[in-house]
């Protein structure tokens, strides 16, 4: 939230930081942090002390630069601490949305310069659900550079991570990081099989084996429980031993805690150093030795879920060059693909880890299975790809084959976006079009309460893509037609071909209004 402060005419604006009036605290933080980072040195023990010091004097440092922002404006240019940029210089003023993990958003001024970079100015900043005067204050800063500059756009271009024109940098590092973790997964397969199989092959040893040899092979230990250990948080259980032999303890699962009990005699078996087994006449404990089935699945879930931020990446670069702030398509389509991946691939992976091409059944599968997904990924490429507005010249230049009424009344999912005597309160989710009656909106596909279309005071200004300014409520699918009611700016929202059939409707009952009107009450 920034304050406006200083405005001296409708020609001056200046934005300061509301924590402005904390900067006495901030300072005093930061006094008391290297006050006491000096005393722990000075007197060389009280290590927490100096580390207090040193925290307070950081949480110090890094509150001052918003406690002492500001931002200016005026017939120059835009003014902050560091340099000014003439108002030639910039070609836009934007909105970025920055969304945080509880849910909430913060709103930025992005100033794009005629060279192509971006600079996010600190002030004005505003967040969801608090009262603050960031609108009045992009509306100034938009307003003079109206005035001494020359804007690239005349809307607002709102810029966040569902649009074109930004992209998260997080988004490939998670990629990354869940491409590590795979390929580790992956990596320790083949040696979690060969530790499980010398395992089952393991032999007792016998009183000839060489002392060296002693670790290969499986040692029996006789032992005696003298009591056991439940409550251990972490660990699940531990059993204690007599005499502290063979070992002091060795820790369990929970439930074998429970089976042992103080007293009982127990066989241990020890190999390569650790304690694998614990044998007594009620129960038998076994040290968990990991399955390179259940790694394999594990490396193949962690390759799918890199597969979705990948899928980002791979939406926005395919649509690079919409212009920014236009809605990019939704990648769910290729989660889709992903999780149709995973019901073939994983079971393969869990039940054949190290003989993917061994067998032909096992090939035969992952032939099967991929084909599936290619096929799916196609699917999903079409359905991610972005069907461009046609513009309204060339469908009014389309030959009139086709009636232009509709045979029978349809009801086209479809939504005014503003609200109007047609569509009060935006209650409107469908348009009605054919038989006798005029184009109409109704709140569902039904005529109740039926509002008609006034097609005589509209006029199609633009038909576009949908926007982040647009709302979250509108399909990613779906285009905007900009529209002239009467001199008010009318926005309709619906999916390209019903949106065509829509506007087509509309103008044909404006043309039928018109012929049937006196001239001299037009």
């Amino acid at each position: 939230m920034a304050a406006v402060n200083g405005v001296n005419s409708d020609d001056a604006v200046v934005f300061r930081s509301p924590w402005r009036r904390g900067l006495r605290v901030v300072v005093g933080i930061m006094a008391a942090g290297a006050a006491l980072a000096a005393l722990g040195l000075a007197l060389g023990g009280p290590v927490p002390l100096a580390g207090v010091g040193v925290l307070c004097l950081g949480l110090g440092l890094a509150a001052l630069r918003p406690a002492t922002a500001e931002v200016g404006a005026d017939a120059r240019g835009i003014r902050t601490r560091r340099r000014t940029v003439p108002w030639p210089d910039v070609a836009d003023l934007r909105v970025r949305v920055k969304s945080w993990p509880r849910g909430g958003q913060s709103r930025h001024v992005l100033m794009v310069l005629r060279d192509g970079s971006e600079r996010q100015l600190p002030l004005p900043v505003g967040w969801d659900g608090t009262g603050d005067d960031f609108t009045p204050g992009l509306d100034a800063l938009r307003a003079l550079h109206r005035r001494h500059g020359t804007p690239e756009s005349d809307h607002l271009v709102v810029v966040s991570q569902r649009t074109a024109g930004r992209g998260s940098v997080w988004v490939p590092v998670l990629c990354l990081l869940l491409l590590a973790g795979a390929g580790l997964a992956a990596w320790l397969v083949p040696h979690v099989d060969a530790e499980r199989r010398e395992w089952q092959a393991a032999a007792p040893c016998t009183a000839a084996t060489p002392a060296e040899d002693r670790r290969e092979c499986l040692t029996r230990i006789p032992a005696v429980i003298e009591r056991t250990d439940q409550d251990e948080p972490r660990s699940g259980g531990l059993l204690y031993f007599t005499g502290d032999r063979p070992l002091d303890r060795l820790t369990v699962s929970r439930e074998a805690a429970q089976e042992f009990e103080p007293g009982d005699r127990v066989e241990l078996t020890a190999w390569r150093g650790e304690v694998m087994e614990v044998a007594g006449s009620r129960h038998v404990w076994r040290e968990h030795v990991p399955v390179p089935g259940d790694l394999a699945a594990v490396a193949a879930g962690l390759a799918l879920a890199a597969g979705y931020p990948a899928a980002l990446m791979l939406t926005r670069l395919r649509l690079r060059r919409l212009p920014d702030g236009e809605v990019l398509p939704s990648a769910l389509p290729y989660a889709a693909v992903l999780v149709g991946t995973g019901a073939w691939l994983l079971p393969l992976c869990h039940l054949h880890p190290v003989t993917l091409f061994d067998t032909p059944k096992t090939v035969a599968w992952a032939a099967a299975g991929t084909a599936a997904t290619l096929a799916m990924a196609a699917w999903a490429w079409r359905a991610t790809g972005v069907r461009p507005p046609a513009p309204q010249a060339a469908a009014d230049e389309e030959p009139e084959e086709e009636p232009e009424e509709e045979p029978e009344e349809v009801f086209l999912p479809a939504r005014f976006l503003e609200s109007t005597d047609y569509n009060p309160h935006g209650f409107g989710t469908h348009i009605a079009l054919g038989g006798d009656h005029p184009p109409a909106v109704t709140p569902g596909p039904g005529r109740f309460a039926a509002r008609t279309i006034p097609a005589r005071r509209i006029t199609v200004k633009e038909v576009r893509r949908v926007r982040a300014t647009d709302g979250d409520t509108v399909p990613r699918s779906w285009h905007i037609a900009d529209l002239d009611d009467a001199g008010t700016p009318v926005r309709l929202a619906a999916a390209p071909a019903d949106l065509t059939r829509i506007l087509r409707a509309v103008e044909a009952a404006g043309t039928l209004e018109d012929a049937s009107t006196p001239a001299s009450d037009r």
